[in-house]
């Protein structure tokens, strides 16, 4: 099985967060599953870190640790998928869908999934909830 961390699973499992000795011990236990990421979530999760350094969450160091952690993650345990402009076009066919109330950045979350068959895996309920009526696979952990 394909299974592809969102920013929330990321950001949780390296940041001091409620979630984190939860994320940490999903992602231990994953180890017969393809985990992959996208330059997306890259793209968060450096966000993330920015956000939590600007509001005293983090230290500039941990900030630096964590994007470490990330550049050794993708080299040695994640692969890393793709983003095409189809994806960009199929996560504005989602966002349209206004009842689901999906940010664009999540939107293209559900895209790149969809595109490669993979399950989207995410702290984020209505990010999860928002998958299935889309034809997407979520887990919420």
């Amino acid at each position: 099985m394909t299974l592809y961390l969102d920013t929330s699973v990321l950001a949780a499992a390296r940041t001091n967060e409620t979630e984190t000795a939860r994320t940490q011990n999903w992602l231990a236990a994953r180890t017969s599953e393809t985990l992959v990421i996208s330059e997306w979530v890259a793209t968060e999760f450096s966000l993330a870190l920015s956000l939590k350094l600007r509001t005293q969450q983090i230290q500039v160091t941990h900030r630096v640790e964590a994007l470490a952690m990330l550049v050794r993650l993708r080299s040695e345990s994640l692969m890393l998928l793709s983003v095409s402009p189809e994806q960009f076009r199929t996560a504005a066919h989602f966002v349209d869908q206004h009842a689901l109330a999906l940010r664009a950045g999540d939107a293209l979350h559900l895209a790149i999934c969809g595109e490669h068959g993979a399950t989207l895996c995410t702290l984020d309920r209505r990010l999860s909830d928002a998958g299935p009526p889309l034809g997407i696979k979520t887990l919420l952990i």
